[in-house]
């Protein structure tokens, strides 16, 4: 009963991270986050789930698919209160406006948004919101599930491989995840994609997001020599549109 409360809260911690959610807070003590990976991809099938409700919704109510698609990533994104959205926009600007750590980390850390942010937040979002009106109507449930969850697999993977690049910040609070978090967040995004999409489709959706995942990782190791929250974000959302394509071209 310990273990499966223990199981719960982490649950809610992850949530509590993630979202936006109305559910009960868990405290976010350092030591608690990290073992709490494990539920990343859970939170990413609700997220997709969710706005595949609002999806179908859309459809039913009959604002055709352009619309539906529209709303359903609005949906993603107020149930996420854009935190991965400003994140990929702070690590555009940071990445691209500077090239030594301290002023990439100062550019990243300031609450203004620059060109290069506005410019990857345009295309994200269109990107996103072309796939989702590309989705087949029977891929639609398990397409905004599969990317939504790929993309939170994409933040474990992050901070696996990669160590904090300041001491402080989101960033900080899940690093060092325990081994058996990971390896569960994994096998747990294996199963639930698996589950709903055909195996070639789930090896390359898989495949997709950890290329865009080791992008950022690769030139966030070189830049900062590590992740900050930002970092996480912007692998999420380019894991997430990376699969999500994916999806749709498989459809």
């Amino acid at each position: 009963m310990k273990a499966l409360r223990a199981l719960f809260d982490d649950v809610l911690r992850a949530f509590g991270v993630l979202t936006r959610l109305p559910l009960p807070r868990r405290e976010a003590h350092m030591a608690m986050q990290p073992r709490s990976v494990w539920a990343y991809p859970l939170v990413g099938a609700v997220v997709g789930a969710l706005s595949a409700l609002i999806w179908f919704a859309a459809q039913f109510a009959g604002l055709g698919t352009p619309l539906a698609a529209g709303l359903a990533i609005a949906a993603q994104v107020l149930i996420t209160g854009a935190l991965h959205e400003d994140g990929l926009a702070d690590f555009a600007d940071g990445f691209g406006g500077a090239h030594d750590k301290a002023a990439t980390l100062a550019i990243m850390r300031d609450s203004r948004i620059g060109v290069y942010g506005v410019i990857a937040l345009i295309l994200i979002l269109g990107l996103r919101w072309g796939g989702a009106a590309g989705l087949a109507l029977d891929n639609v449930l398990a397409g905004l599930i599969g990317a939504a969850l790929l993309g939170r697999l994409a933040i474990v993977a992050l901070v696996v491989f990669l160590a904090p690049a300041r001491g402080d910040g989101f960033g900080r609070i899940i690093a060092h995840p325990p081994r058996h978090a990971a390896l569960a967040a994994l096998l747990l995004g294996l199963a639930l994609v698996g589950a709903h999409m055909p195996l070639i489709t789930t090896a390359l959706a898989f495949v997709a997001a950890a290329a865009a995942a080791g992008y950022v990782a690769m030139i966030a190791r070189r830049r900062i020599g590590g992740y900050t929250g930002d970092v996480l974000g912007a692998g999420e959302q380019l894991a997430e549109t990376a699969a999500l394509l994916v999806f749709v071209a498989a459809a």
